[in-house]
């Protein structure tokens, strides 16, 4: 029952702070949009710094809900890895192929500071699932430990790099296919996870 109410609690919120703006809106205007008094409220929440952290923590795991399934696949490293980079591709070229949750349209909504909480949140949950696989990758022997170093910061930084309007305007004018592009990418990054780093020439 205690989780149901916050859970409430929680979403009332975020959609206050998406009509009214976070400023502009108080514990009181939570509790009484919720129907609960303000007393129930601090019993979840000490106050509205408190109850909009848990907003920002519950909209940043809505954006990554299905990045993080894909983690307890019984697929290998490097097919998880792969169903990962394309599945980030496709959220941020807005393509996802699968059912969002309700809420995620407002996220597009968010107040600028707000936005950037969330994003830089859930880039973090990202990269740490990011991680995981690349953990298990050389774990079970698929990849090269040291690629799988280099391979932290080169995946994301290469997969957002497709989807910069500079990179779109540049495979349209070479006459390149972003989807072709950001899978040979894919395919590329995984490939040199496989490989052993050649030793510097002497």
């Amino acid at each position: 029952m205690g989780s149901k109410t916050r859970e409430k609690l929680i979403e009332v919120a975020r959609q206050l702070f998406a009509r009214k703006g976070v400023e502009n809106t108080t514990m009181l205007d939570i509790a009484n949009a919720s129907d609960k008094g303000r007393r129930t409220i601090y019993t979840y929440f000490k106050n509205k710094k408190e109850i909009h952290q848990a907003v920002i923590e519950r909209e940043s795991e809505q954006l990554v809900s299905r990045e993080r399934s894909i983690i307890s696949n019984d697929a290998s490293a490097a097919e998880r890895l792969s169903e990962l980079l394309h599945t980030r591709a496709d959220i941020v070229a807005g393509q996802v192929g699968w059912q969002l949750p309700e809420s995620i349209p407002d996220l597009l909504k968010l107040d600028f500071r707000r936005s950037g909480k969330t994003k830089r949140l859930a880039a973090r949950k990202e990269m740490q699932i990011l991680r995981e696989i690349l953990h298990e990758g050389v774990a079970s022997g698929e990849f090269s430990r040291e690629q799988a170093r280099r391979a932290e910061s080169a995946a994301v930084v290469l997969l957002l790099g497709i989807e910069s309007p500079l990179t779109q305007q540049a495979l349209e004018n070479l006459g390149l296919d972003r989807q072709r592009v950001q899978d040979q990418t894919i395919e590329f990054v995984i490939e040199a996870l496989r490989q052993q780093p050649s030793s510097p020439r002497q």
